[in-house]
């Protein structure tokens, strides 16, 4: 099991880039949450298996279709047991 906490910069809020991580997350059995920042990044906190984090820690630094990353800020950090994977507001 491994958990990261991914903080994405580029064109990444109002693309749907939370909802689409959420869609990936729950397709591959990531568990988390994803939520915007006030600085125009956005922060993921997920884990899982480590073969399925490779895989979605590569989509992360791609994004859905209308996202642009420009950066991704890639952080090991310790298993927080999520039980699921959540969008927050704030």
């Amino acid at each position: 099991m491994k958990a990261l906490r991914i903080t994405v910069f580029g064109r990444v809020q109002g693309v749907f880039f939370r909802a689409s991580t959420k869609a990936v997350a729950d397709q591959i059995g990531v568990k988390g949450f994803v939520k915007n920042l006030k600085d125009g990044s956005v922060l993921i906190e997920a884990e899982g298996e480590d073969i399925f984090m490779q895989d979605f820690l590569d989509w992360c630094k791609y994004g859905p279709d209308d996202a642009r990353v420009d950066d991704a800020i890639v952080e090991e950090i310790e298993v927080q047991n999520h039980q699921n994977f959540n969008i927050l507001k704030k």
